[in-house]
């Protein structure tokens, strides 16, 4: 496998359009619609403002958007790491894990408890990276009427 190369940033106002068009593009891939089935969603339209400051981070080559993931508190110590989309092409090469790394990386510096998600069986791939790195499924984490599994991962102090 060879790493793509890419820049990890806090995501930006300007790449708003691109966020826009990989979310809709990833959920289509599951056969779900962009807008139905996450309130979440229409968080993205009002991205990166609409997350905590630097919540958002964004895998760049050049000016192109690669792939996205989030934090954003639901309660207590918890965040739920949400909207993380991979393009295709970019998939498999070290962009996800990446991604992760530095959402839990935010966590820490939040003094986060606990990171939360939910996702739907059919994203296999990304399940195994949440498994990789210590998420334990729990159920009770599903927020979004189109997810089927929830998970977890505690963060030690």
């Amino acid at each position: 496998m060879t790493e793509l190369s890419f820049e990890l940033r806090p995501a930006r106002r300007e790449d708003r359009a691109q966020i826009l068009a990989l979310a809709p593009a990833t959920l289509a891939e599951f056969d779900f619609t962009f807008g139905t089935g996450s309130a979440s969603d229409a968080q993205l339209e009002g991205a990166p403002e609409s997350f905590a400051p630097g919540a958002l981070l964004e895998a760049v080559r050049g000016e192109t958007l690669l792939g996205m993931a989030g934090l954003f508190p639901v309660g207590g110590d918890d965040w739920e790491l949400r909207k993380m989309f991979l393009a295709p092409a970019a998939r498999g090469q070290g962009l996800g894990q990446s991604l992760l790394d530095g959402c839990i990386e935010l966590a820490r510096e939040k003094n986060t408890k606990r990171i939360v998600l939910d996702t739907v069986d059919a994203m296999q791939r990304a399940i195994a990276l949440h498994e990789r790195n210590g998420f334990v499924r729990d159920d009770s984490q599903m927020r979004a009427s189109r997810c089927s599994r929830g998970y977890r991962l505690d963060l030690l102090r």
